[in-house]
């Protein structure tokens, strides 16, 4: 159960749940899909040591991605939008 005052694992801003295995934040929740989904390939422009923060999650893709991978979120529990599909028509039947 959440207390309302968790920090995301990746960022340090509001976490709102755990997402893809980690306590984060809607934003690195999102960025880490869409980066996932679309296989993005990212490129460090100081050498892949940024500082990850509010602000600098914003600035350094490379940096982020690979945060979230160090903080622990996991590809494999990213959804296709069929998965979720799927998932939303079953859940509706067990209703």
């Amino acid at each position: 159960k959440m207390l309302g005052n968790e920090l995301c694992s990746v960022c340090g801003d509001k976490a709102s749940g755990f997402h893809y295995n980690v306590l984060s934040c809607e934003g690195c929740k999102g960025f880490f899909r869409r980066s996932v989904i679309k296989g993005a390939r990212y490129v460090c422009h100081s050498g892949g040591h940024c500082p990850m923060d509010t602000y600098m999650r914003r600035k350094c893709q490379e940096c982020r991605l690979r945060k979230c991978r160090q903080a622990g979120m996991r590809e494999e529990c990213v959804l296709s939008e069929e998965q979720i599909r799927l998932k939303k028509l079953k859940r509706q039947e067990e209703e």
